[in-house]
């Protein structure tokens, strides 16, 4: 005998149409290939995309509810376009995101999670090196995803998928305004070690200090 409610089901695919578009489309936004305050038009996209509107709109409406786009009553969906107050706020978050994850690597001290981090900070340093300020602010990303994904936490790790994404797209449109690649490696530097030696507080307050300079940069750069 089945149980109640089986027969009502059918069988879903792993990864929806919708799902895809919006992984599309957040990538696409996240680069910078849609400018803040861009509208997205469905039926362009749509015929783009291949697709009919209805898996774009609902594609769209998810990315409303993740905060990268923002739909407006009679005008449409837009791109968000981030402000001052946005940019403290979304670093608020991740303060909090990100000093809880330090402070579980801190006392767990994984070596597999401290090489990752290693690895990144190397590839930071490389690329500073070569003049790619480009790569440096992608390890620099690369680096707060691993330092997230080392408390092993997966709502931690949802939540700062969103505010990861928010971030980019400050980054995007405030590339010139990054800070000098130099210090972004030696920030990191300081950061790892740290997270290796036994000194917490320092290390929570090195986390607050390499937010606060990315929020003062990001607010002053806005300003110009």
């Amino acid at each position: 005998m089945s149980q109640p409610g089986l027969d009502e089901l059918t069988p879903v695919n792993l990864q929806s149409t919708p799902a895809l578009i919006a992984d599309r489309l957040r990538e696409k936004i996240v680069a910078g290939a849609f400018a803040p305050g861009s509208r997205m038009i469905e039926p362009q996209l749509a015929t783009r995309l291949g697709v009919s509107r209805g898996p774009v709109r609902e594609a769209l409406q998810r990315l409303v509810q993740e905060g990268l786009l923002t739909n407006i009553p009679n005008r449409g969906v837009f791109v968000v376009e981030l402000d001052a107050a946005d940019i403290k706020d979304i670093y608020t978050a991740r303060r909090a995101i990100e000093r809880e994850a330090a402070t579980q690597l801190h006392r767990s001290k994984t070596q597999a999670h401290l090489d990752r981090l290693a690895t990144v900070v190397e590839e930071m340093r490389s690329s500073a090196g070569r003049g790619d300020s480009r790569l440096v602010a992608e390890m620099d990303l690369a680096f707060h995803s691993a330092l997230v994904e080392a408390a092993e936490s997966p709502r931690l790790s949802r939540m700062f998928t969103t505010l990861l994404a928010e971030t980019r797209i400050c980054l995007a449109s405030l590339m010139d305004f990054y800070p000098e690649p130099d210090l972004l490696v030696a920030e990191h530097q300081q950061l790892l070690a740290l997270l290796q030696g036994e000194d917490e507080q320092a290390l929570l307050d090195a986390v607050n200090a390499h937010l606060d300079s990315a929020v003062r940069d990001l607010t002053r750069a806005g300003q110009n």
